[in-house]
């Protein structure tokens, strides 16, 4: 699908992009886009990391002492 895009089309595009947000947001937009992408980054590292509470071992089963009857 991509495929077909030549260097013309990619400069059109990018001209329409310019302006229709103009020179002055486009920083501010790359800006939000790349702290955007930063954080669900982050976000999505610290979901696969273990947080401690699903990965402790349990705790050793108690062992069942015989009670002596008297």
């Amino acid at each position: 699908m991509l495929g077909n895009l030549s260097g013309w089309h990619l400069l059109i595009v990018l001209a329409v992009v310019l302006l229709l947000f103009g020179a002055t947001r486009l920083p501010n937009l790359a800006k939000g886009v790349g702290q955007s992408l930063r954080i669900f980054r982050s976000e999505m590292k610290a979901g696969d990391a273990p947080d401690g509470s699903d990965s402790a071992e349990p705790a050793p089963a108690a062992t069942d002492t015989p009670v002596s009857r008297r």
